[in-house]
């Protein structure tokens, strides 16, 4: 594979996405791989550093990007204990805790959910688009906890990212976000983009980016003299975008507590239960739990439905909430 690629915008490539047309001159490239060469600034266009995958190139562009070796060797066992909830020949689900990332990338390459799965087992995963990903069909965040299903084959993986693509996969979340959801009851469709003020982010567009449908209702809210308004919701996601139940809340004003990212400043509660405030300042992650997760079985059709109690951490908070 050529370390350069080096060439110049023909006039029926005219407002191409960058990396489209990055895809359509290397064939041996997966998109995902020039993504993220092009986010580690790796590419120029007319000379100038380029860091948008999006960016659309114009008539007689020079494009230079340059490739680098991904880090395979790092793919290192790592020595982590996996929360197992089901195993079979083809796929693996898991209960992914908060604070541990799904797959390696840039400052961390050795402790992940994809190292613990290979000292976990000698089994082969799919290795479906990215060597650093083997086996991963979809994402959960590093902060958010819960139910994941990882490929051991490629016709798994392939089937798996259909039924995701198709919107057949069941995934449900519970969330605790401050204030009420107005309705209580609802469908946030918007289009999600990557955030042009901070790369690392993801916001909602009118115009632009990939539509992303959450479904939410309200279970229970939490409001009195001692507790600031909190309300436990359950999200139904028809669409699996980046970050999407955390932008989505966040649009409608009702960010998830814990969220660093995602967040907005908030005034400081008087009267406040002081042991509800050593939970919430101690919390050290966003409360959001992949509790629910349904497909149906590549080799057999069966559909298969996973449940996942909420981990103590947030246990705690909800059970002191009901309390007071």
């Amino acid at each position: 594979m050529k370390s350069i690629i080096n060439l110049t915008v023909k006039n029926k490539e005219n407002n191409l996405r960058v990396d489209a047309l990055l895809a359509k001159h290397n064939e041996e490239l997966s998109r995902t791989r020039i993504k993220n060469l092009i986010l580690n600034n790796k590419l120029k266009i007319n000379n100038l550093l380029t860091t948008d995958p999006s960016k659309k190139v114009k008539y007689k562009d020079n494009i230079i990007l340059q490739i680098t070796e991904e880090k395979t060797e790092s793919l290192r066992p790592f020595k982590y204990l996996l929360d197992v909830i089901h195993e079979d020949n083809d796929l693996i689900v898991i209960n992914k805790p908060a604070g541990i990332s799904m797959h390696p990338g840039p400052g961390n390459y050795d402790n992940t959910i994809v190292n613990a799965l290979i000292n976990y087992s000698d089994s082969i995963l799919s290795n479906f688009g990215n060597d650093l990903r083997p086996g991963i069909v979809h994402r959960i965040d590093k902060d958010t906890s819960g139910l994941i299903v990882i490929a051991k084959n490629n016709p798994t993986h392939e089937n798996l990212s259909n039924q995701f693509a198709d919107h057949s996969i069941t995934r449900v979340y519970q969330a605790m976000v401050w204030g009420k959801t107005r309705p209580q009851t609802g469908k946030i469709d918007t289009f999600i983009t990557r955030s042009s003020k901070n790369r690392q982010m993801m916001e909602v567009s009118l115009t632009k980016g990939k539509r992303a449908i959450t479904n939410y209702k309200t279970l229970e809210v939490f409001e009195n003299d001692k507790v600031p308004t909190l309300s436990l919701i359950e999200c139904k996601l028809e669409t699996g975008r980046t970050h999407q139940i955390r932008v989505h809340l966040s649009h409608k004003g009702n960010n998830i507590l814990g969220d660093k990212k995602y967040k907005k400043k908030y005034k400081k509660f008087l009267g406040i239960d002081e042991n509800l405030e050593k939970l919430i300042k101690e919390l050290g992650r966003q409360f959001l739990h992949a509790k629910i997760l349904g497909f149906n079985h590549p080799k057999n059709g069966k559909r298969l439905e996973f449940s996942s109690k909420l981990p103590d951490e947030l246990e705690k908070i909800l059970k002191k909430l009901r309390k007071i």
